[in-house]
């Protein structure tokens, strides 16, 4: 598993890798779209982004440490698990 440096490098992959593979752009997107913020149409810069406190709180709780940067493979790995388990 490769540690990846900033979240820029991290989003360039995920995206790669979604074009590679349209089955797994469509589990990311949904993923995606289920982290954003309640009223993300209502604050500025107006896009559907999840809180940053949420997504410190997930990389604690899943990597021990608020500002870890999680491997491609790990959030394909769950978007698929996702699908495949709760039917989303």
């Amino acid at each position: 598993m490769q540690r990846i440096a900033s979240w820029p490098a991290f989003y360039m992959r995920l995206g790669l890798k979604a074009l590679v593979r349209p089955r797994v752009a469509v589990d990311l997107l949904r993923l995606v779209w289920s982290f954003r913020a309640r009223d993300w149409y209502r604050r500025p810069p107006f896009l559907p982004l999840p809180p940053r406190d949420y997504m410190q709180w997930r990389m604690f709780t899943a990597y021990g440490d608020e500002q870890a940067i999680p491997s491609v493979d790990d959030v394909v790995n769950f978007a698929r698990w996702r699908r495949e388990t709760m039917g989303l």
